[in-house]
């Protein structure tokens, strides 16, 4: 009996063991917070935001008051004082007095206060005619000190109230907006404004099909003009379909049309935000691939008023949600660049885009610096099913969803808060206080590198450049260490500046003594018969560079040279570029990315050996009077100058800004050119050839390795199939017998 009722106790026990951990999940953490490394990495991060509660209709008073839901919310802002206002076009099913069902809509504004309870709607207003009216399809407002603006969609025109006593009353009918003039358009061009922004001195309209940019208006409605309009890229291939189009079907063309914008804000200094997501997702991600800083494919822009896209794009990657698009980490399924479709400007010139896809918030600094992505699609409290706008209400963050006619309040957590806090220290120029905040914020998140890049911006401003760099590279930085490195290059210059000019008076002449003994050598050489030494061999190479004509006669004919200088110089170039490899500095090679000696070896002596073979197997078709040994000869010797650029070029990495990388890029190509033409120039020689002849037998050559190059790929590949089915018939054997 006592076996039995231990046996029942037990099972019940795993029974409740089992149901817990399978509503684990349900009370876990709704999504994760994360940022972006340099290479793409997410990088798991201190929640900077947690979610507090839902309001919907029931909970604020909305139903109650109005006795319509919220139904079709369409955006959400929030004033001065803390008081949400909601875009809603309400609607229910009302039984008449004969049974019948029908849809009755609300089109209106629902107003709530700080603590999210309902406290009036406009739904109804008497216009300047003195006759009542009200709205058709609500889908933006614009909240300002003293006026309301109102997009009313369907009615093509902006409502505008006025604001009295905070808010806290019902506004005042002001004005009606009606749409621009009709030559303001192209023909067929329809007004639709789904969002209105305003400064009260400006007015800023989105109008749905609208591929202009953006409508700016003063503030008694007179139209100024299109600002901000996206620019095309237009391809061959739709330049060639555009030349035999029909008039019309280019007035049509989708191909030559700007990107509409879908919404608009604007911050207290008066500049714009605006966001798009009628980019193209290939182009867009693309974009973010590349790290462009360009605006073309940028989801989201900051205009001035000027229409001048003036956002800071120097984060890991530009400003447009999501990096990884099919990543498995977060929101596995989900593929394709973030479809933006709503920004709202945080404290501390932070600002916030919300992505459609993914349910997800992703939040970024003036410099346009990731702080911090987070959100995802379900039904625990912190996600969203279909996430339409997003607002900041002092320290919270407001999230509407549209699918469950509700919004999502998130307080912002102690991370949050330091990260709030370090920027404001870093924008007052406290930088001391925003260093000590940016170690507060890594020792909660080592993988934030914002916080390396602040302390080293505040480090530099401080004057202390080599603790900038060090700070710079944490993160990965090359822009701002190359910025640091050139002040601490400065102080350095200036403490030892007696030193420059000896060290380079000392360089020049010791490069010049080196040049007048191999040239008393060769002349001496010039003048003797007889075995060359090795030194003769290797002092020979310093004359033919400059002297190439003759020089590589006098290689052939004159034995100056053999194939033991030859390799000697390959293995020169070889140390050499395993030496830029390895040697760059930071600024030039951030990821620490090297390659072997193995590596460089192959990547040097595969081309000379396909050259030499290419070039002498269709040389002694065509009349050449080298051999296999000329050749190499000829080849090897002209690699002579390049180990001397390579290494320079190297140790400039160490002396010389990311800015100044040009000068490197011109020394290396200076190089390769060189080598280039004392190939090209020595087979001539070799071959007695004619300029004319030479550069068909070049061609031919370059066609002869790349033939050559198949038919290798082409053997090992059948080498490894059979090797491949011989080992499949020993194992079927084996397994038979």
């Amino acid at each position: 009996m006592k076996n039995k009722k231990f046996r029942a106790i037990f099972v019940l026990a795993i029974c409740m063991i089992t149901l817990a951990t399978a509503l684990l999940p349900i009370y876990a953490a709704a999504y994760s917070t994360y940022t972006y490394s340099i290479d793409g990495t997410q990088l798991a991060s201190p929640d900077a935001y947690t979610p507090l509660k839902v309001y919907d209709s029931d909970n604020t008073g909305i139903l109650a008051a109005t006795g319509f839901e919220l139904t079709d919310p369409r955006d959400m802002t929030v004033d001065v004082d803390g008081n949400i206002y909601i875009c809603d076009v309400a609607v229910r099913e009302v039984t008449d007095a004969s049974g019948k069902t029908k849809t009755e809509k609300c089109p209106r504004l629902v107003v709530l206060d700080k603590y999210y309870n309902y406290m009036y709607q406009i739904k109804n207003f008497t216009n300047d005619m003195g006759v009542s009216d009200s709205f058709n399809g609500i889908s933006g407002c614009c909240v300002t000190e003293k006026k309301l603006y109102i997009a009313d969609t369907d009615n093509a025109r902006i409502v505008v109230f006025n604001r009295e006593n905070n808010g806290r009353n019902v506004p005042t009918f002001d004005r009606i907006i009606e749409a621009p003039s009709d030559d303001v358009f192209p023909e067929g061009s329809i007004y639709k404004p789904v969002a209105v922004a305003s400064d009260d001195s400006h007015i800023y309209v989105v109008s749905n099909t609208t591929f202009m940019g953006i409508i700016a208006m003063d503030m008694s409605g007179e139209f100024q003009g299109f600002i901000g309009a996206q620019k095309v890229s237009v391809n061959m291939l739709n330049i060639l379909i555009r030349f035999f189009q029909t008039a019309e079907q280019r007035a049509r063309s989708a191909n030559y049309v700007s990107t509409e914008y879908n919404n608009i804000t604007i911050d207290s200094e008066g500049f714009i935000y605006v966001t798009t997501s009628s980019i193209k997702e290939g182009d867009q991600q693309k974009a973010i691939n590349n790290r462009s800083t360009a605006s073309t494919y940028a989801p989201v822009k900051k205009l001035n008023t000027a229409g001048d896209d003036i956002m800071n794009r120097n984060g890991f990657y530009p400003p447009s949600g999501e990096v990884k698009v099919a990543n498995v980490s977060y929101n596995a399924g989900t593929i394709g660049a973030s479809r933006v479709i709503d920004v709202a400007v945080g404290p501390e010139k932070t600002w916030s885009i919300i992505d459609e896809k993914r349910q997800r918030v992703f939040t970024y600094d003036k410099d346009g610096n990731l702080l911090f992505a987070f959100g995802d699609s379900g039904k625990q409290l912190g996600n969203l099913v279909s996430i339409e706008a997003v607002a900041y209400q002092g320290s919270n963050m407001l999230l509407l969803d549209k699918s469950t006619n509700s919004f999502t309040v998130y307080s912002r957590t102690e991370y949050g808060n330091l990260i709030i806090t370090a920027l404001a220290n870093d924008n007052a120029r406290l930088y001391d206080k925003a260093v000590y905040d940016y170690e507060n914020i890594l020792q909660r998140n080592i993988n934030f590198d914002t916080a390396y890049i602040g302390i080293a911006k505040s480090l530099y401003r401080g004057g202390d450049y080599e603790g900038a760099m060090e700070q710079y590279s944490f993160a990965y930085n090359t822009s701002g260490y190359s910025n640091a490195f050139k002040m601490y290059r400065k102080d350095l210059i200036s403490k030892w500046i007696i030193l420059v000019p000896i060290i380079v008076v000392g360089l020049v002449l010791a490069l010049w003594w080196f040049f007048k003994a191999c040239g008393k050598l060769n002349a001496k050489t010039a003048v003797t018969s007889g075995k060359r030494t090795y030194v003769q061999e290797l002092a020979f190479a310093f004359h033919l560079i400059f002297h190439p004509f003759d020089g590589f006669w006098d290689l052939k004919h004159e034995k100056r040279g053999s194939i033991r200088g030859a390799l000697t110089f390959l293995a020169l170039a070889i140390l050499a570029s395993t030496y830029q490899s390895v040697g760059r500095s930071y600024m030039y090679n951030p990821r620490g990315v090297y390659s072997s000696i193995g590596a460089q070896a192959l990547s040097i002596l595969v081309p000379v050996t396909l050259w030499v073979a290419s070039n002498w197997c269709l040389t002694t078709l065509f009349d050449g009077e080298g051999s296999a040994k000329d050749i190499l000869i000829a080849t090897g010797y002209s690699f002579a100058p390049m180990p001397f650029f390579i290494v320079v070029a190297t140790v400039l990495t160490h002396i010389l800004s990311s800015s100044e990388s040009g000068i490197i890029n011109l020394i290396i190509s200076v190089s390769w050119v060189w080598v280039g033409l004392l190939i090209f120039f020595g087979i001539m020689v070799t071959h007695d050839y004619s300029i004319l002849k030479n550069v068909l037998t070049t061609v031919g050559t370059i066609a002869g390795m790349a033939f050559i190059m198949f038919l290798c790929i082409l053997f090992f590949t059948l080498i490894s199939d059979i090797i491949g089915l011989i080992s499949t018939i020993i194992t079927e054997i084996t397994y038979r017998m």
